[in-house]
């Protein structure tokens, strides 16, 4: 059973999700299918991916139930002043009823920043999308956003990796009780170093294991991706292990080494 987070909602959230980013149509498909039967229940996607269809399709041929499935999709800025028609759109290509999560992918100009925060929530109100959130934003835009409706998002999906581990930033987001979810940690990371590599050779585990792992001790949602079965089952196979107290720490200082 993979570990979750609660969202304010009281939806949980998966720790592990699966991410789609630049997996062609047919790859997506495939890439999906295999993630779901291997375990994963989380799944991410993008209005900018163009492969909601396919992502959708495999999350209905999978057999699983809907409600077992968290969907997750985002909104590019320059689709705010039509958000509602692009949700819509969405919708339809994972033909589906709702989604679990929409986020703006990054923000908008800064006149807009409130507006497309608004789109979202009425969506939300509407019973279009269980959670809202951003992408790519800073605590201080957050907080534009949370003083000026009185809701904040649940999530901030921004890149993260040991080179770009911040302590500060991941306690502001705790502070304000938004959930990090962290992109590209392996594609962002030496997985040759001696650090991830000595560390994986004593858990008898592979270097991207152990970057991903580190991410759960975090409890930073991570979005590993990959078009190849082993390496999605690999990726999603971290609970047989765990790190110390002792390695955290040194992968947490790779980010002053880099």
């Amino acid at each position: 059973m993979t570990k979750t987070v609660d969202l304010p909602g009281g939806t949980a959230l998966p720790l592990i999700g699966f991410g789609t980013w630049q997996l062609s149509p047919k790859t997506a498909y495939e890439s999906v299918r295999a993630a779901l039967e291997i375990g994963y229940r989380h799944v991410d996607t993008a209005t900018l991916y163009q492969n909601e269809s396919d992502v959708g399709r495999a999350v209905k041929d999978s057999g699983l139930d809907r409600e077992q499935v968290f969907v997750t999709t985002k909104l590019r800025p320059q689709d705010a002043r039509h958000a509602r028609r692009t949700l819509e759109s969405s919708l339809r290509l994972l033909d589906t009823g709702y989604v679990d999560l929409w986020l703006i992918h990054w923000p908008t100009s800064q006149d807009e920043l409130v507006s497309t925060w608004q789109e979202l929530l009425s969506a939300k109100d509407a019973g279009l999308v269980r959670n809202v959130g951003v992408s790519n934003y800073s605590p201080a835009q957050i907080d534009l956003l949370t003083k000026a409706t009185g809701q904040q998002p649940a999530v901030n999906q921004i890149p993260w990796s040991p080179a770009q581990h911040d302590p500060a930033l991941l306690e502001e987001h705790r502070q304000r009780g938004v959930v990090v979810e962290g992109y590209s940690g392996l594609k962002n990371t030496d997985l040759n170093n001696p650090v991830l590599t000595e560390i994986a050779q004593r858990h008898d585990v592979t270097p991207a294991q152990v970057v991903l792992r580190w991410h759960l001790e975090h409890d930073i949602v991570i979005l590993p991706r990959s078009s190849r079965r082993e390496r999605i089952a690999t990726n999603f196979d971290l609970q047989g292990f765990s790190l110390t107290a002792e390695d955290v720490t040194a992968i947490d200082t790779l980010t002053r080494a880099g």
